[in-house]
């Protein structure tokens, strides 16, 4: 059964992941639904989640791209659907509508493309499309968001009633205005509105003299705005008919409310499946985002492989700041459950601790991860953590009381199915009783077949670790030189934390440095000396092995080329062969036909001539192999293509030779053209003398005839002299 308490969540920074995660949802539901996600106890419904997302994720890579899925919260709407006698308003109205076409497109296409997205498909499958929900609405209001007038017969009676009488009432008015204008009694702007109601802008010292009622005045007073006696009685009924008009309209979207009444849980079933789907896109997003896959999770194995493992909040942190993030390597195995990682402060121990811990978390909660393709894990029943300074000010407790505390929770909690990470594993209290309680809790720990993760300077977790058959240590990687941390984890050996080292790079005396080594146990200091040597030599080691790599890769590139040059040589001698021996072939072949060119001019006998080159012809045939008939057209196809291709190569040199030669010819200077000078077209051979020109024309005289050609086209052969 899985358990994961909310410390863990917190030590984790999991809490940060899903605040990002519902900044990329598009709905408000989806990121409510975003900030709640949990590790998911089911194992099947685990699986699936995995997939949705990965599915998901997929579907940016490909040409399939599922449809959009966003839509506005119908959760208000819903509520007052489900009260008896209630109305809804259009924009309620026109929410159903929408979410409803945006679901049914969804399952259509999931359902047509279940070969790519066979999960989500599945998932798609469960909600029941329903076509009478669109139709209702569509009967009644248009895309716009309006009544249709023939939502009802009475609306329809209504509505025309209403445009007969505001074609009167424009007429009316129009009548009126006419009037009073021509008599000089209305303003220059004629007429205005006064609530919604068309008036006459009349001059106020003229208003006694238009029949109708005054609706109001200008704010000088210099103009009162009148309706016409004659347009009063038709806006009286047409008031009377927009009553008529808002009641039936109520009365329709109450009897369309009580028609969609029974549709309410096929609304709320549509709005959940649109937030999950929305939440799976986001994860996808995510996903994309740091580069997340979804390793191998075979339950069998009980290993847990992270190659190139990152840690996503840092990886994004360093994105934007454009800094680097060092991946790490862990691997948890039955026969190596535990790792005590040792090393300086500010080493990247505890980044390493997190990032184990944080991934297995969101993987358990349907995330895709950032690691390497060739990765795998298991499932594990519970997480514990101990991170950071847990000094609980709240009960008065000192760090060393709330570490005990928890550690308490632990040996309540931890079995072979949990994964337990500490960092600083002991400390808050005196060194040797603190490391001898450590020792002992990582002793229970081992002997419960948990796996975990600890960090810790203590030098007896260190042996103890390197004791026990299924625990290792690990170490972060230091630059001997500068003591600056690689961010590398290296697992086999301890760490040193280099204290005195650092120390002595921070300046501190060296006198007083040996004053602190003579006041503990020179054991403990060979002990820490002998670890921060071999971790130098293994950092040398890196180093020299990097460049032996380095070295090696740039080895096989030149043999690489080298063997490439050879064989290009092999076969271009190759050829020369060949060519050489058919070039002796026929040398030989055209001595013989001296030699008997030479015998026939002595003796003139012709038949002797025949029969002897019959006898060559039929002895060097002997010499041929007889090709079949397959393989002759075999080669005449080869010989054809190749023709082919000779041709087309042969087509664009002569292209590029024509565009190169129209090119030097527009590039040529254009000399000016004059009566009596020698020239021909451009593209053509013929030469003849300008007669004469006539602006654009000239006329060139060839002997025989004479042309008028465009004196752009002509080329100057010789000037005249």
């Amino acid at each position: 059964m899985l358990s994961i308490s909310p410390k863990t969540i917190t030590d984790l920074q999991f809490p940060t992941i899903l605040e990002t995660l519902a900044e990329k949802c598009n709905t408000e539901i989806g990121k409510e639904k975003a900030l709640q996600v949990t590790p998911i106890a089911d194992k099947l419904e685990l699986l699936k989640a995995l997939q949705h997302t990965s599915e998901y994720r997929s579907s940016f890579d490909n040409n399939n791209a599922i449809p959009n899925h966003g839509f506005e919260s119908i959760v208000s709407d819903l509520k007052m659907l489900h009260i008896d006698g209630s109305m809804l308003e259009v924009s309620s109205f026109r929410k159903f509508l929408s979410i409803s076409e945006t679901a049914a497109t969804l399952v259509t296409f999931l359902k047509k493309f279940e070969d790519y997205y066979p999960e989500l498909a599945a998932k798609a499958s469960e909600i029941t499309i329903s076509k009478d929900i669109a139709k209702l609405i569509d009967n009644v209001i248009d895309k716009y968001g309006e009544i249709r007038d023939n939502a009802s017969p009475d609306l329809v009676e209504i509505r025309r009633n209403m445009q007969q009488v505001r074609g009167k009432v424009n007429q009316s008015f129009g009548m009126a205005l006419t009037q009073y204008n021509s008599l000089g009694y209305l303003d220059d702007i004629k007429e205005s509105f006064v609530d919604n109601r068309r008036v006459l802008a009349v001059l106020s010292m003229y208003r006694k003299k238009v029949k109708g009622a005054i609706l109001g005045t200008s704010k000088t007073g210099s103009i009162s705005y009148i309706e016409p006696e004659s347009t009063y009685k038709y806006s009286r009924e047409l008031a009377n008919l927009e009553f008529e008009e808002r009641e039936e309209i109520r009365r329709i979207l109450l009897l369309l409310t009580a028609q969609l009444r029974p549709f309410g849980e096929v609304l709320g079933a549509y709005q959940d499946f649109l937030s999950d789907i929305d939440v799976i896109a986001a994860k996808a997003k995510y996903a994309r985002k740091i580069n997340g896959i979804l390793p191998e999770i075979d339950n069998t194995s009980r290993r847990v492989y992270f190659r190139e493992a990152y840690h996503p909040i840092l990886f994004l942190n360093n994105l934007a700041e454009k800094k680097v993030t060092y991946p790490q390597t862990f691997e948890l195995t039955q026969e190596n459950r535990i790792i005590v990682i040792s090393g300086p402060n500010a080493g990247g121990k505890t980044i390493s601790l997190k990032t184990i811990g944080l991934l297995q978390l969101m993987l358990q909660s349907g995330f895709l991860i950032p690691v390497h393709e060739r990765s795998s894990t298991f499932l594990f029943d519970r997480i514990l953590t101990d991170i950071g300074d847990n000094q609980s000010i709240e009960n008065h407790l000192s760090t060393y009381s709330y570490r005990l505390k928890n550690m308490n929770y632990f040996l309540r909690k931890c079995n072979k199915n949990t994964l337990f990470l500490i960092d600083e594993f002991g400390t808050g209290s005196d060194p040797e009783l603190g490391g001898a309680l450590a020792e002992t809790f990582l002793e229970e720990f081992y002997h419960r077949d948990a796996f975990g993760i600890i960090t810790t300077h203590y030098a007896n977790l260190k042996m103890l670790a390197n004791e026990l058959p299924e625990a290792t240590n690990a170490n972060m990687l230091f630059d001997e030189q500068s003591l600056e941390p690689m961010f590398k984890l290296v697992i086999g050996q301890a760490g040193s934390s280099f204290t005195f080292e650092v120390a002595q790079k921070n300046g501190i005396p060296y006198g007083l440095i040996n004053r602190a080594k003579k006041k503990i146990e020179s054991g403990k200091v060979r002990f820490d000396k002998t670890i921060a040597t071999l971790q130098k030599e293994r950092s040398k080691m890196e180093q020299t092995a990097q460049s032996l790599k380095e070295v090696e890769l740039k080895k096989r590139e030149e043999s690489e080329k080298l063997e490439s040059i050879n064989a290009r040589i092999k076969q271009k001698l190759e050829s020369y062969q060949e060519l050489y021996d058919q070039n002796q072939k026929l040398i030989y072949i055209g001595q013989k036909v001296d030699d008997l060119a030479l015998k026939y001019f002595n003796s003139k006998n012709r038949k002797e001539l025949i029969g002897e080159l019959v006898r060559l012809v039929e002895v060097e045939n002997s010499k041929r192999k007889k090709i079949a008939p397959k393989i002759l057209q075999v080669e005449k196809k080869k010989q054809e293509k190749t023709a082919a291709e000779v041709a087309v190569k042969v087509d664009e040199i002569r292209k590029e030779k024509k565009a190169k030669k129209e090119k030097e010819i527009v590039e040529k200077p254009k000399a000016v053209l004059k009566i009596g000078d020698r020239v021909r077209m451009h593209d053509g051979r013929a030469v003849g003398v300008i007669d004469s020109i006539e602006k654009t024309k000239a006329t060139v005289n060839y002997g025989v005839f004479t042309s008028k050609v465009a004196v752009d086209l002509l080329e100057l052969v010789e000037a005249k002299k």
